[in-house]
């Protein structure tokens, strides 16, 4: 009798745990027949353009947003020099945030001074005027020249028209054990939202690099994630920056840089073509070679 019990006792169970495990299984079916969105990124017509080389203020719903300029050496880019009738200004960094480390503040500071003291023809140096790469985040502040998108499976990659400087980003969710310093760094990325590519990257070298065109440097310990969102009518691209480095900031600051979709193919730009001071500005010189390699 005992017996008889438990096995009748058991069938509702059995019952809800296939019904529970059929639900699953249509779910996984339906996940597999629908996969995520991917926005449309590329294409060898257009590319995404933004005339502004200085970052945006992402909002006030962030902590902080990107270092500004020194509020006694206010900056006027040329832009808004032409528009007000008065003569632009240089870049000189507010040294004194408290979000810059004491190491980070002293570097921008003697930078700052190296320019004034320089007079009206020294220039603070800037990587997409000397034929450097921008690095990471710097890149994406190269103005007036479209970078265009190839997106694979594997690896989406960033080509900017100028100089053709190529950026790669692996899409896989996990960082190689040891990564070898280099401009772009190692960068993994994955889709989200089915308009968003997040991209988080490491291992940057420090050599002529910054976050921005103020001089905030950074150690070997700069962590960088970027979202990447496609805006509603996909005529703009929108990337939220947020820079983590525990030897350089005393908390994560928050950039943003937006772009608009240029018509056209890449064209061919040579940045050391004829790349020199011709008006004496003092600028960083362009690097050359000891001797040709071939």
């Amino acid at each position: 009798m005992s017996k008889s019990i438990r096995t009748h006792a058991s069938a509702p169970r059995s019952a809800a745990l296939a019904s529970t495990a059929l639900a699953f299984f249509l779910l996984g079916s339906a996940a597999r027949a629908e996969p995520e969105k991917i926005p449309n990124l590329m294409s060898s017509q257009w590319g995404w353009q933004s005339n502004t080389s200085d970052w945006q203020d992402p909002g006030p719903q962030y902590a902080h947003g990107p270092v500004k300029p020194d509020p006694d050496h206010p900056y006027v880019s040329n832009a808004e020099g032409g528009r007000l009738g008065i003569p632009p200004t240089k870049r000189i960094g507010n040294w004194r945030d408290p979000i810059l480390k004491p190491w980070t503040s002293a570097k921008m500071r003697a930078s700052n001074e190296e320019v004034l003291k320089g007079g009206d023809m020294a220039i603070p140096f800037a990587a997409q005027a000397r034929c450097f790469p921008g690095g990471v985040p710097g890149q994406l502040l190269f103005p007036f020249e479209p970078m265009y998108i190839i997106q694979s499976p594997k690896i989406v990659y960033m080509i900017w028209q100028r100089d053709h400087m190529v950026r790669r980003i692996w899409m896989t969710d996990k960082h190689s054990e040891a990564v070898t310093p280099t401009w772009f760094g190692e960068s993994i990325g994955h889709y989200e939202n089915g308009n968003t590519l997040v991209v988080d990257t490491i291992g940057l070298q420090t050599k002529s690099a910054f976050i921005d065109n103020f001089h905030t440097a950074f150690s070997d310990k700069l962590h960088v994630v970027e979202r990447f969102t496609l805006e509603p009518g996909e005529k703009n691209l929108t990337a939220i920056v947020t820079v983590n480095d525990p030897e350089a900031y005393n908390g994560p600051i928050t950039l943003k840089q937006r772009w608009f979709k240029q018509e056209g193919m890449m064209l061919e730009t040579v940045c050391a073509e004829n790349n020199q001071d011709y008006f004496s500005q003092g600028l960083f010189p362009v690097p050359k070679a000891e001797k040709p390699d071939f």
